[in-house]
Protein backbone atom coordinates (compact mmCIF):
# COMPACT_ATOMS: atom_id res chain seq x y z
CA UNK A 1 0.00 0.00 0.00
CA UNK A 2 1.43 3.40 -0.97
CA UNK A 3 1.80 6.28 1.48
CA UNK A 4 -0.68 8.21 -0.69
CA UNK A 5 -3.31 5.51 -0.30
CA UNK A 6 -2.65 5.38 3.46
CA UNK A 7 -3.19 9.14 3.64
CA UNK A 8 -6.49 8.88 1.75
CA UNK A 9 -7.66 5.98 3.91
CA UNK A 10 -7.01 8.04 7.05
CA UNK A 11 -9.07 10.93 5.61
CA UNK A 12 -11.81 8.49 4.59
CA UNK A 13 -12.08 7.03 8.09
CA UNK A 14 -12.12 10.51 9.63
CA UNK A 15 -14.44 12.31 7.21
CA UNK A 16 -16.38 9.57 5.44
CA UNK A 17 -14.88 10.57 2.09
CA UNK A 18 -11.55 11.14 0.36
CA UNK A 19 -10.69 13.11 -2.77
CA UNK A 20 -8.12 11.42 -5.02
CA UNK A 21 -6.89 13.83 -7.68
CA UNK A 22 -5.88 12.43 -11.07
CA UNK A 23 -6.70 8.81 -10.33
CA UNK A 24 -7.12 8.34 -14.09
CA UNK A 25 -4.71 10.00 -16.51
CA UNK A 26 -5.66 11.93 -19.66
CA UNK A 27 -5.41 8.87 -21.91
CA UNK A 28 -7.58 6.77 -19.60
CA UNK A 29 -10.13 9.55 -19.27
CA UNK A 30 -10.36 10.03 -23.03
CA UNK A 31 -11.33 6.36 -23.26
CA UNK A 32 -13.79 6.53 -20.34
CA UNK A 33 -15.39 9.64 -21.84
CA UNK A 34 -15.87 7.81 -25.16
CA UNK A 35 -17.51 4.93 -23.32
CA UNK A 36 -19.87 7.35 -21.56
CA UNK A 37 -20.76 8.80 -24.98
CA UNK A 38 -21.48 5.28 -26.23
CA UNK A 39 -23.86 4.22 -23.45
CA UNK A 40 -25.44 7.68 -23.42
CA UNK A 41 -26.46 7.02 -27.03
CA UNK A 42 -28.01 3.61 -26.25
CA UNK A 43 -31.75 3.51 -26.98
CA UNK A 44 -34.28 2.91 -24.24
CA UNK A 45 -34.62 -0.87 -23.87
CA UNK A 46 -37.05 -2.66 -21.55
CA UNK A 47 -35.46 -5.48 -19.58
CA UNK A 48 -31.86 -4.34 -20.09
CA UNK A 49 -29.85 -1.40 -18.74
CA UNK A 50 -31.96 1.23 -16.97
CA UNK A 51 -32.42 4.83 -18.18
CA UNK A 52 -34.25 7.48 -16.15
CA UNK A 53 -35.49 10.93 -17.17
CA UNK A 54 -36.45 14.20 -15.46
CA UNK A 55 -38.28 17.41 -16.37
CA UNK A 56 -36.01 20.22 -17.54
CA UNK A 57 -35.85 23.22 -15.22
CA UNK A 58 -34.96 25.45 -18.17
CA UNK A 59 -37.45 24.23 -20.81
CA UNK A 60 -40.87 23.29 -19.40
CA UNK A 61 -42.24 20.15 -21.03
CA UNK A 62 -38.85 18.83 -22.10
CA UNK A 63 -37.60 15.54 -20.67
CA UNK A 64 -33.89 15.05 -20.01
CA UNK A 65 -31.95 11.84 -19.49
CA UNK A 66 -30.60 12.25 -15.98
CA UNK A 67 -29.41 8.80 -14.95
CA UNK A 68 -28.37 5.46 -16.39
CA UNK A 69 -27.72 2.29 -14.37
CA UNK A 70 -26.83 -1.37 -14.79
CA UNK A 71 -24.98 -0.82 -18.07
CA UNK A 72 -21.72 -2.70 -17.46
CA UNK A 73 -23.23 -6.08 -18.54
CA UNK A 74 -23.84 -4.44 -21.94
CA UNK A 75 -20.49 -2.69 -22.35
CA UNK A 76 -17.19 -4.59 -22.26
CA UNK A 77 -15.10 -1.50 -21.53
CA UNK A 78 -17.04 -0.58 -18.40
CA UNK A 79 -17.13 -4.21 -17.25
CA UNK A 80 -13.31 -4.25 -17.37
CA UNK A 81 -13.06 -0.83 -15.72
CA UNK A 82 -15.14 -1.91 -12.72
CA UNK A 83 -13.95 -5.47 -12.08
CA UNK A 84 -10.45 -6.90 -11.58
CA UNK A 85 -9.13 -3.40 -12.14
CA UNK A 86 -7.14 -0.72 -10.33
CA UNK A 87 -10.47 0.77 -9.20
CA UNK A 88 -11.60 -2.46 -7.56
CA UNK A 89 -8.14 -2.83 -5.99
CA UNK A 90 -8.31 0.69 -4.53
CA UNK A 91 -11.78 0.08 -3.07
CA UNK A 92 -10.55 -3.19 -1.56
CA UNK A 93 -7.74 -1.25 0.15
CA UNK A 94 -10.31 1.08 1.70
CA UNK A 95 -12.46 -1.83 2.89
CA UNK A 96 -9.41 -3.70 4.14
CA UNK A 97 -10.69 -6.80 2.34
CA UNK A 98 -11.81 -7.79 -1.18
CA UNK A 99 -14.62 -5.73 -2.71
CA UNK A 100 -17.35 -6.74 -5.16
CA UNK A 101 -19.31 -4.50 -7.54
CA UNK A 102 -22.77 -3.65 -6.18
CA UNK A 103 -24.11 -1.13 -8.71
CA UNK A 104 -23.10 1.61 -11.14
CA UNK A 105 -24.71 4.72 -12.56
CA UNK A 106 -24.00 7.81 -14.61
CA UNK A 107 -25.63 11.04 -13.46
CA UNK A 108 -25.77 13.15 -16.62
CA UNK A 109 -27.13 16.50 -15.39
CA UNK A 110 -27.68 18.26 -18.71
CA UNK A 111 -28.26 22.04 -18.78
CA UNK A 112 -31.46 22.58 -16.82
CA UNK A 113 -30.98 19.32 -14.94
CA UNK A 114 -32.02 19.31 -11.30
CA UNK A 115 -29.84 18.61 -8.30
CA UNK A 116 -30.16 15.82 -5.75
CA UNK A 117 -31.57 16.52 -2.29
CA UNK A 118 -29.18 15.85 0.61
CA UNK A 119 -29.28 12.18 1.53
CA UNK A 120 -27.32 9.12 2.59
CA UNK A 121 -27.10 6.39 -0.04
CA UNK A 122 -27.83 3.70 2.52
CA UNK A 123 -31.28 5.25 3.08
CA UNK A 124 -32.39 3.85 -0.28
CA UNK A 125 -32.93 0.34 1.07
CA UNK A 126 -29.32 -0.72 0.76
CA UNK A 127 -29.43 -2.33 4.22
CA UNK A 128 -31.34 -5.18 2.57
CA UNK A 129 -28.18 -6.14 0.66
CA UNK A 130 -25.16 -5.20 2.78
CA UNK A 131 -24.05 -3.26 5.86
CA UNK A 132 -21.76 -0.76 4.13
CA UNK A 133 -20.90 0.40 0.62
CA UNK A 134 -18.13 2.56 -0.78
CA UNK A 135 -18.86 4.58 -3.90
CA UNK A 136 -16.27 5.97 -6.28
CA UNK A 137 -17.34 9.16 -8.03
CA UNK A 138 -15.29 9.45 -11.23
CA UNK A 139 -15.38 12.88 -12.82
CA UNK A 140 -16.03 12.74 -16.58
CA UNK A 141 -16.76 16.43 -17.22
CA UNK A 142 -15.53 19.29 -15.06
CA UNK A 143 -17.86 19.64 -12.08
CA UNK A 144 -18.16 22.93 -10.21
CA UNK A 145 -20.68 24.81 -8.10
CA UNK A 146 -22.35 26.32 -11.18
CA UNK A 147 -23.12 22.97 -12.81
CA UNK A 148 -23.85 20.97 -9.66
CA UNK A 149 -20.73 19.34 -8.27
CA UNK A 150 -20.89 16.97 -5.30
CA UNK A 151 -21.53 18.61 -1.94
CA UNK A 152 -20.64 16.48 1.07
CA UNK A 153 -20.62 16.58 4.89
CA UNK A 154 -17.48 15.39 6.71
CA UNK A 155 -17.68 13.25 9.83
CA UNK A 156 -21.41 12.54 10.00
CA UNK A 157 -21.04 9.01 8.58
CA UNK A 158 -20.09 7.90 12.08
CA UNK A 159 -23.65 8.54 13.31
CA UNK A 160 -25.13 5.85 11.07
CA UNK A 161 -28.38 6.07 9.13
CA UNK A 162 -30.67 8.95 10.04
CA UNK A 163 -33.91 7.55 8.58
CA UNK A 164 -35.13 5.15 5.91
CA UNK A 165 -36.41 5.96 2.43
CA UNK A 166 -36.37 9.76 2.74
CA UNK A 167 -33.94 12.61 2.03
CA UNK A 168 -32.43 14.45 4.99
CA UNK A 169 -34.72 17.05 6.55
CA UNK A 170 -34.03 20.29 8.37
CA UNK A 171 -33.79 18.58 11.75
CA UNK A 172 -31.08 16.20 10.57
CA UNK A 173 -29.15 18.96 8.80
CA UNK A 174 -29.11 21.50 11.65
CA UNK A 175 -25.49 20.80 12.51
CA UNK A 176 -24.28 19.83 9.04
CA UNK A 177 -21.96 21.88 6.87
CA UNK A 178 -21.97 20.83 3.22
CA UNK A 179 -18.64 21.27 1.47
CA UNK A 180 -18.55 21.71 -2.30
CA UNK A 181 -16.09 19.30 -3.96
CA UNK A 182 -15.28 20.55 -7.48
CA UNK A 183 -13.55 17.97 -9.66
CA UNK A 184 -11.70 17.75 -12.95
CA UNK A 185 -11.84 14.80 -15.37
CA UNK A 186 -9.85 11.93 -13.88
CA UNK A 187 -10.42 12.97 -10.26
CA UNK A 188 -12.14 10.50 -7.95
CA UNK A 189 -14.08 10.99 -4.72
CA UNK A 190 -14.62 7.95 -2.51
CA UNK A 191 -17.42 8.13 0.05
CA UNK A 192 -19.21 5.62 2.22
CA UNK A 193 -22.92 4.93 2.11
CA UNK A 194 -23.63 6.78 5.38
CA UNK A 195 -21.95 10.04 4.31
CA UNK A 196 -24.52 12.82 3.71
CA UNK A 197 -24.22 14.40 0.27
CA UNK A 198 -26.21 16.10 -2.47
CA UNK A 199 -25.84 18.52 -5.38
CA UNK A 200 -27.34 21.64 -6.94
CA UNK A 201 -28.96 22.05 -10.39
CA UNK A 202 -26.91 22.61 -13.53
CA UNK A 203 -27.43 26.29 -14.37
CA UNK A 204 -24.84 26.36 -17.18
CA UNK A 205 -25.13 25.60 -20.90
CA UNK A 206 -22.91 22.49 -20.75
CA UNK A 207 -23.56 18.94 -19.56
CA UNK A 208 -21.95 17.66 -16.35
CA UNK A 209 -21.52 13.89 -16.28
CA UNK A 210 -20.30 11.97 -13.24
CA UNK A 211 -19.79 8.21 -13.00
CA UNK A 212 -20.68 6.54 -9.67
CA UNK A 213 -19.37 3.01 -9.05
CA UNK A 214 -20.47 1.31 -5.83
CA UNK A 215 -18.95 -1.71 -4.10
CA UNK A 216 -19.61 -3.75 -0.97
CA UNK A 217 -17.46 -6.22 0.93
CA UNK A 218 -17.15 -9.52 -0.91
CA UNK A 219 -17.55 -11.26 2.46
CA UNK A 220 -21.16 -9.98 2.54
CA UNK A 221 -21.95 -11.57 -0.81
CA UNK A 222 -22.70 -10.47 -4.35
CA UNK A 223 -26.16 -8.87 -4.24
CA UNK A 224 -25.96 -6.94 -7.50
CA UNK A 225 -28.41 -9.08 -9.49
CA UNK A 226 -30.97 -9.15 -6.68
CA UNK A 227 -30.67 -5.39 -6.18
CA UNK A 228 -31.41 -4.62 -9.83
CA UNK A 229 -34.26 -7.13 -9.97
CA UNK A 230 -35.83 -5.39 -6.99
CA UNK A 231 -35.23 -1.94 -8.45
CA UNK A 232 -36.81 -2.90 -11.75
CA UNK A 233 -39.95 -3.97 -9.85
CA UNK A 234 -40.11 -1.04 -7.43
CA UNK A 235 -38.78 1.85 -9.51
CA UNK A 236 -38.68 0.79 -13.17
CA UNK A 237 -37.00 2.87 -15.84
CA UNK A 238 -39.26 5.22 -17.77
CA UNK A 239 -39.81 2.90 -20.75
CA UNK A 240 -41.04 0.08 -18.46
CA UNK A 241 -43.63 2.08 -16.52
CA UNK A 242 -47.37 1.51 -16.56
CA UNK A 243 -49.33 4.34 -18.09
CA UNK A 244 -51.20 6.39 -15.50
CA UNK A 245 -49.24 5.00 -12.55
CA UNK A 246 -47.21 7.46 -10.48
CA UNK A 247 -43.64 6.61 -9.55
CA UNK A 248 -41.83 8.59 -6.85
CA UNK A 249 -38.06 8.87 -6.55
CA UNK A 250 -37.65 8.96 -2.77
CA UNK A 251 -33.86 9.02 -2.22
Amino acid sequence: MSDLIKEHIQAFKRDGFAVVRGFYNDREMAQISRWVDEVQAYPDAPGKYQRYYEDSLAEPGRRLLNRMENFSPYHKGFAQLFCKSKLEEAISEFFGEPAVLFKEKINFKFPGGDGFKPHQDHQAGWWEYNSLCITALICVDEANQENGCLEIVPGKHKIGMFKEWAPLGEDEMKEMTFIACPTQPGDMILFDSFTPHGSQPNLTDKQRRLLFVTYNRLSEGDARERYYEDKRKNYPQDCEREEGKEYVFRV
